[in-house]
């Protein structure tokens, strides 16, 4: 899986999905903690005291993305833009583009140290090329997908919204969602597992308003805290429904297709999320190779 798929001339342009390897990062920690941090002995001590430890995890590993993300220091950077970007600059040129920072704390596209840690560490030849934020306003991106060379000079830069910092969050969501199964585990009767899934799951979103409220913004490329919560409580609250329609209510007729889906999640993603699917579907065409159902579909009801 890569980022550069399609223009990837040499290895060293290829980028493996950091998508993918968030979610592993955060698998990996919650099962190291199951396997080594859990220490549940009695069923009679509190949900809480039985996997402490979990929590322990988690609330370090917020306060490390939080301390990163609002007190780390970024300075001026600069970065090297090629023709490929370009819509104005000959084949042969290239721009260096100078983004004005000295500052912490900030959450902008330009100044976030989320992409600074992912350019120190990652380098900014293996970041995603065309970032969410180009669409916003002051980068004035045309229909075709090209950013005017006269716009701001982060509009040009590569960000990647599944980086290093993310997946700390990431992590975070992990260990949340193996407490939903310790109810699940350890919770014999419907009604108590429902009660806890659902006062587990309004305190969480609760919390993630409340950050949202006073100035965490809910950012999905940042994966930030109030983020994090609030996609946290949604699932919950989604699985609880389910659940109660599922197995207390024994109404499977029309959830199959969901059960399917969770049993091949993780595969579903791969071929999505890699251009696969689209890229088989593509290759079955009428006539010539344009006449392909994906092409049909964004003529139709993308491209106006």
């Amino acid at each position: 899986m890569f980022h550069s798929v399609y223009n990837a001339r040499n290895f060293l342009t290829f980028v493996s999905c950091l998508s993918s390897q968030k979610i592993s990062v955060g698998y990996i920690v919650a099962a190291l903690c199951e396997i080594w941090l859990s220490c549940r002995t009695r069923r009679e001590v509190s949900f809480l005291k039985s996997y402490y430890w979990h929590w322990c995890v988690a609330f370090s590993l917020s306060a490390i993305y939080l301390g990163l993300l609002y007190g780390l220091y970024v300075p001026d950077w600069q970065f090297e833009m090629s023709n490929a970007t370009s819509s104005v600059f000959p084949t042969n040129h290239s721009y260096v583009y100078m983004v004005k920072c000295s500052l912490r704390g900030d959450l902008g596209p330009a100044c976030n140290s989320a992409g600074m840690i992912d350019r120190y560490i990652l380098g900014i030849d293996h970041l995603y090329k065309k970032p969410v934020y180009r669409n916003l306003k002051e980068c004035n991106m045309s229909i075709d997908g090209q950013v005017p060379d006269n716009s701001a000079s982060w509009c040009h830069a590569p960000f990647d919204p599944e980086g290093v910092l993310s997946s700390l969050t990431a992590a975070v969501t992990c260990i949340i969602g193996l407490q939903y199964g310790h109810l699940l585990a350890h919770l014999q009767d419907h009604k108590g597992r429902m009660e806890n899934w659902t006062l587990f799951s309004f305190s969480l979103l609760v919390a993630g308003l409340l950050l949202a409220v006073i100035g965490d913004p809910v950012n999905k490329s940042l994966y930030t805290f109030s983020y994090m919560l609030i996609t946290s409580a949604s699932a919950g609250i989604t699985y609880s429904a389910l659940y109660l329609l599922v197995d207390v209510y024994d109404y499977r007729c029309l959830t199959f297709v969901l059960e399917w889906m969770g049993k091949h999640s993780l595969s579903i993603f791969v071929l999505v999320s890699s251009n696969l699917a689209v890229i088989t579907i593509q290759g079955f065409c009428w006539a010539a190779p344009e006449n392909n159902m994906i092409h049909w579909i964004v003529s139709r009801f993308v491209r106006r």
